[in-house]
């Protein structure tokens, strides 16, 4: 079950991504030739107008085919439309993703409430507890970064193990800033030495759910963004990446260890993962790498500068070697997820 519900969740977030960018050359009528969900043969079809949507086989990815590759000139062409319209269609995959995870965390926020920064606990002898921080402080900011939600403390712990932490927290309104040097523990990890409060999530309504919806999205999105740095940086290695069988894995885990607690659990569980994976493939699009969303729009930036299209022959090789090189990289990281299933 856990699969199906992965392989749903995939396909939906997919779907909605090449959803924006089918709108928007309809409403600027652009032709859309093909608008498939999945890779490889066609398993189902059918021809509405000019466009043929089709759902194939292999459920990790999606295409909406408008004639980007080809010569100016032909009437509809999505290459005939200004600079400025083409950008805004390749930036609606990324941006309709963005907005579902927007929607389902108003949805989550509404069932599960949210996390506050709000101190429970001050553990003793630990480094927060010297720094004079107490039970019901809030904290407003680590190293000049605002944080709205408990999560966003962990992650920065996570991303900057046993980096000097510079925080902003709130007493009585009043604000203090302190430094604090994370404790280093027998496992290589570091603490602070806070805990969140027993009533973990507030009960929100209407405003607070959109409000906390928004902060959701954007921790999600910085999520991925600090990971991607860590990747750049080398503080993790390439094998650590995780692609679809990873992911399903997680998804698989997920529900499994979700399903005893009943289907209302199931759904925020799987609202939570579907909210990180809507986001992370916003953020991964958006990287200006040949064939992806953010490489196109990367030579659509060039042709407005220089007022002249980059040769179709010329970007569309190059995307080729980028989407060849994707899909090296997919089966790296496809064999390592298979090997860590089997190793487990």
């Amino acid at each position: 079950m856990g699969i199906i519900l992965a392989i749903l969740i995939f396909g939906f977030i997919v779907a909605f991504h090449e959803f924006g960018h089918f709108i928007v050359a309809k409403l600027n009528h652009i032709q859309v030739f093909d608008f498939s969900i999945g890779f490889g043969p066609s398993i189902l079809h059918k021809t509405v107008g000019e466009t043929t949507y089709n759902l194939r086989i292999i459920p990790l990815g999606g295409m909406c085919q408008m004639g980007e590759d080809t010569a100016e000139g032909e009437k509809g062409n999505f290459n005939e439309k200004p600079v400025w319209v083409r950008m805004l269609v390749v930036l609606a995959g990324p941006f309709f993703n963005f907005i579902l995870a927007f929607l389902l965390a108003v949805i989550l926020i509404g069932m599960t409430g949210y996390d506050k920064p709000m101190i429970g606990k001050v553990m003793d002898h630990y480094p927060a507890q010297e720094a004079g921080l107490k039970a019901g402080d809030e904290v407003i900011s680590i190293n000049g970064r605002r944080i709205h939600l408990w999560r966003e403390i962990s992650l920065n712990n996570a991303m900057h193990p046993g980096e000097t932490v510079h925080l902003v927290y709130e007493r009585n309104k009043e604000r203090k800033t302190v430094t604090i040097e994370p404790a280093k523990q027998d496992d290589g990890s570091y603490l602070l030495g806070i805990s969140p409060t027993d009533e973990f999530y507030t009960k929100p309504n209407v405003l607070t759910a959109v409000q906390y919806g928004y902060y959701e999205v954007a921790y999600s999105v910085r999520s991925t963004v600090d990971g991607l740095k860590m990747l750049l940086y080398r503080k993790i290695g390439v094998g650590q990446l995780s692609g679809p069988i990873g992911i399903g894995s997680i998804v698989n885990e997920s529900y499994n260890e979700s399903k005893a607690y009943g289907a209302k659990v199931v759904l925020m569980t799987m609202l939570s993962l579907a909210i990180l994976l809507s986001a992370n493939l916003g953020v991964m699009n958006l990287l200006p790498i040949p064939a992806l969303d953010g490489g196109r729009l990367l030579f659509l930036l060039i042709e407005a500068v220089r007022r002249k299209r980059i040769p179709p022959e010329k970007e569309g090789f190059v995307h080729l070697v980028g989407m060849g090189l994707l899909l090296l990289l997919m089966a790296f990281v496809m064999y390592n997820d298979i090997s860590k299933l089997l190793g487990s």
